[in-house]
Order: structure tokens, then sequence, then C-alpha cells
């Protein structure tokens, strides 16, 4: 088989736990009232175009783009605007909302429903940016960001490879797994679709070898696509890191505060793929996604397709309850995700599991001197000093903290998972990214 491709700097191995990889996509009960977040993407929030009272069909559009980095929302459900009031979102703040009340399951009249797939592509690249873009397409592999926006690289900049994303190295989650097994074929013409948008020859679509299944179904089926191949990558987190993806895959490095596009290259997540494939095939727009639901108390580990805005308790209830030993409830995985503080909160656009911790696992150890070892500076990805850039966050010394490189972490939590001292490194260098953001925004206002 020869040498696995892999990012060359840091990584770690955390234990897979990949529970529910052999759990088929489970089609989840439309909720009975849906929770409409309007801020669904990296970049804007939404402005509605609905009000109270309204009468609204699945697919119909409640929100539009408020801003070149935003994206349009659409209804999950059939029936009328309850109101538009704020809600707990997974941030555990209060954020504007649409309520919905569901009444019956009636789809917009121009989603191709049938389950016939749509393999000619009969739309010009700058159509296909407008269809992903009215769809509210955003990064499903959790960043949020405008799919669109990608799309169209800024003067100067071209497209030489598109790299979709089938790692899913996060442990516990597997709903790209089962969607790569599932909906391949849907995925490979979404692949062939983003290449016809961005004019690119060449797509990769990097798969780590703990998913043979996928590699093999995914190969087979890109034998009848020119330009398409599938690459089998070594299991190293975070794999799934863009710039991480981007060196494995074709040997380059995005420089210090650059985007993927500087290397000629888009990265895409397997599930944005299908999406496309839904958006411009099946005219569909993004209110809907396959979601994890696991942990090892877990009865019943799963893969939801769930409506956005449906509340997590409905997912937690058919994956047969929250187990008794629970500690903490995460969003995402336990490397990158957050712990939320409702069941009620709902399903976004980003949602990509529920990780129920039993409270062993779940419990942190009480925090310790730091004893100089440097294992956060060898495990990380982006050749940082995490115990330099947390200490000069704690101590608000931001400038520091920005002259260090702070805004290049991407906040994987390698460096956090073996410090001997349980020092909380991934929250001080998050608390340091949002100031150091905040003051290198109000710098480039004046």
């Amino acid at each position: 088989m020869g040498i696995l491709r892999t990012f060359a700097l840091g990584g770690i191995h955390p234990a897979e736990n990949k529970l529910s990889s052999n759990a088929p996509i489970e089609t989840l009960a439309v909720p009975k009232q849906a929770i409409v977040p309007l801020g669904q993407n990296l970049g804007a929030p939404s402005k509605p175009i609905v009000k109270r009272g309204d009468v609204v069909k699945v697919g119909q559009l409640l929100a539009e783009a408020g801003g070149f980095i935003s994206t349009n929302i659409h209804s999950p459900v059939s029936g009328k605007v309850f109101k538009i009031d704020n809600a707990i979102d997974g941030s555990g703040y209060k954020r504007p909302c649409i309520i919905i009340n569901t009444d019956g399951d009636e789809w917009d009249e121009s989603i191709d429903t049938s389950t016939d797939i749509v393999t000619d592509i009969r739309h010009s690249a700058k159509e296909i940016i407008e269809k992903v873009k009215n769809a509210g397409i955003v990064g499903l592999g959790g960043a949020t960001f405008p799919t669109y926006v990608k799309l169209m690289p800024p003067p100067g900049k071209t497209a030489e490879f598109l790299i979709i994303n089938g790692v899913e190295c996060e442990p516990y989650l597997t709903s790209d797994h089962r969607m790569m097994l599932e909906k391949g074929q849907e995925i490979i013409i979404g692949t062939r679709i983003l290449m016809e948008a961005l004019n690119v020859k060449k797509a990769f679509i990097g798969i780590e070898n703990n998913k043979p299944d996928a590699i093999r179904h995914l190969t087979e089926l890109a034998k009848a696509y020119d330009g398409i191949e599938i690459q089998s990558l070594k299991v190293q987190y975070p794999q799934g890191g863009e710039k991480q993806l981007i060196k494995a895959s074709v040997n380059r490095e995005v420089p210090s505060g650059k985007l993927p596009i500087e290397v000629g290259c888009v990265v895409q997540n397997v599930g944005t793929a299908f999406a496309v494939y839904e958006a411009v095939q099946k005219n569909k727009p993004l209110f809907e996604r396959v979601v994890t639901v696991t942990g090892k108390g877990v009865k019943k580990p799963s893969n939801f397709l769930a409506r956005i805005g449906t509340p997590i308790s409905d997912l937690i209830e058919a994956a047969e309850g929250l187990p008794e030993n629970t500690g903490k409830i995460i969003g995402g995985g336990p490397m990158m995700g957050k712990a939320v503080t409702s069941l009620e909160i709902p399903v976004v656009k980003g949602s990509s599991g529920i990780l129920l911790m039993e409270k062993e696992e779940s419990s942190r150890t009480v925090e310790g001197p730091c004893i100089r070892c440097s294992k956060c500076t060898y495990v990380c990805p982006m050749g940082l000093e995490p115990f330099l850039l947390s200490k000069a966050a704690k101590l608000s010394n931001f400038e520091m903290a920005e002259n260090e490189s702070i805004m290049d972490c991407i906040e994987c939590g390698s460096c956090q998972y073996g410090c001997p001292a349980a020092i909380p490194l991934l929250d001080y260098l998050r608390l340091g990214k949002l100031k150091v953001g905040q003051i290198i925004r109000k710098r480039s206002q004046n």
C-alpha cells in the first residue's frame, strides 16, 4: 500500500470511538415546533422576510443573507410562524430565532422530491454558484463558511485543485462516514458540480484509512468521472483541518494568515458536496442534515437525518434516551466541540454531532503548574507554542499573543489533550483569539 499521506507537523492519536459507524442514517420525525436561529453561518446573521402568522412550506425562504459573508435560511417544516424572538442556541446565549409551529409536511413545489439520481450537469459555473447561494449552503464540516463565497476566488487568485474533506478525524463522529457509504453517487456528482463551478480539472477526496469501506465505495464510483481521485490518508488528528488536508493531499503549505486559495486550493466537506448536489440537481435548499448521536453510555448510537430547528432532545430520545451517568453534553466531537447548556437548543447547519459523555470521562483534572515539557508545542499542527500563547491570554497580554501568531490556531485541542499538568490550554487560546480578533477588527476600522 506504500506510505500513507498525512501532514508533516504535530498531530495526535486519540481513541477513535466510532461507535455509530455501522448505524445506517435514519430519518428523524419532523419536530412539532422548529426553532430556526438567524445566525447559522460564519459572518453576518440572516435577515427575516417572514412575520408572525405567516404560513410557510418546507424549503420556503425565511431569511435573506445579511451581507456578502452570510446565507439564506429556509423553512425546515411546514406550518405557521409562531413568533420571531430570542431563544437559546448552541452558544448558551439567547439569539434571534424564527419559531414555527408545524402543521403537516408540505414541501415547496419547486423541489424535486423524487429519489432519482440526476447525473447530467446542465448548468454553467455562474448558474451553479447562484443556486448554491440561493440554497443557503455553508461548510458542513463545522466552520459554516458560506459555500458560494469559496466558489468565487478573489481577483488574481485561481483554483487549481478541489479537495473534498471526507476525513472525519474527530473522535466519535460518523455522519460523514455514513454519508459516503449511503450517498456516495450524489457526493461524486456534487464534486463534479463544484469542479465545474471552479473550473478545475482535478479533485481529491481525502479519507482516513480507518474507513476502508468508504474508500472502496467512492473509488469504484469515481472511475466513471474524469479528474476525481480518492486518497487514502493516514489516521492522524487533526487531518481534517483545511491546512493539514492540503498538505497531505497536494503537499502545499498555506502561509500564515492566508486562505487555501493562496496555494490554488479550495476545500469542501463531503456533506457540503452532497448539499450542492441537492441544490443544483434537485433545487433543494439546505434545511436538513445528518447528525451523529453517540457516547459510551448511549443505548443506540445513531446517525439521524434531522431538520434544522429540531430540539436536540428529540435526537437524544430517538437514540433511546439520556444515560443516567451523563456528565456533559457536547455539540460536536470531544476535541473541538463545545458543551451545551440546554436540551432544547436546536439543530443548526453546523451541527455534526451530539456527544453524551459519561461523568468519569467528562470531569476535568485540577490544573497544575506547567512543567515545561514542551509536549503541547510538539503536537501543535500549526507549529505554535501553546504554553506561551495561553500564558499571554491568561495575563491579558494580547499584543504578545498577536505577535506570536495566535490567530493561526485552529482550535483543534491537540495541545490540551496530552498536557500532563491538565492546563486548559484550548480555553485560554480561544479567549486569546477572541480578544486579538476584536483588536484587529477595531484597528482596521480606524
